[in-house]
């Protein structure tokens, strides 16, 4: 037997937006960190992003995170310490689908490695 009210209550839920349902239930301003480490191509499975996201090796503007939940924006800067070396990369998109490398290119300005022209060889 079906709750009565209890779509008033779930309508009425803390931080749900009535319009956050007109975009089918995604928001393109704010996305999980987990999901945008794999949608970028910066690991190569989602459990492989909820891992490292967990594991201290992931700082969003600065601070560690531990949670594979936490929530990044566009113009974040995210720092992944992987495999031996350091990625400082800023968060310019957000996809609802895994692409190819190309489309996961354009997810992120990379703010450090050789193509910087203040980047100078050790």
């Amino acid at each position: 037997m079906p709750r009565s009210g209890a779509k008033a209550v779930d309508a009425a839920r803390p931080g749900s937006r009535p319009e956050d349902s007109c975009s089918g239930g995604v928001l393109t301003d704010r996305q999980r960190i987990d999901k945008w480490l794999w949608h970028a191509r910066v690991v190569r499975t989602r459990p492989d992003a909820a891992s490292l996201a967990t594991s201290g090796r992931v700082r969003v503007n600065g601070s560690r995170i531990k949670a594979a939940g936490h929530g990044v924006r566009t113009a974040d800067v995210v720092t992944v310490a992987l495999d031996g070396r350091v990625r400082v990369l800023k968060i310019c998109a957000f996809v609802e689908r895994r692409g190819s490398a190309e489309a996961a290119r354009n997810l992120y300005e990379e703010l450090t490695g050789s193509n910087r022209p203040d980047a100078a060889p050790k």
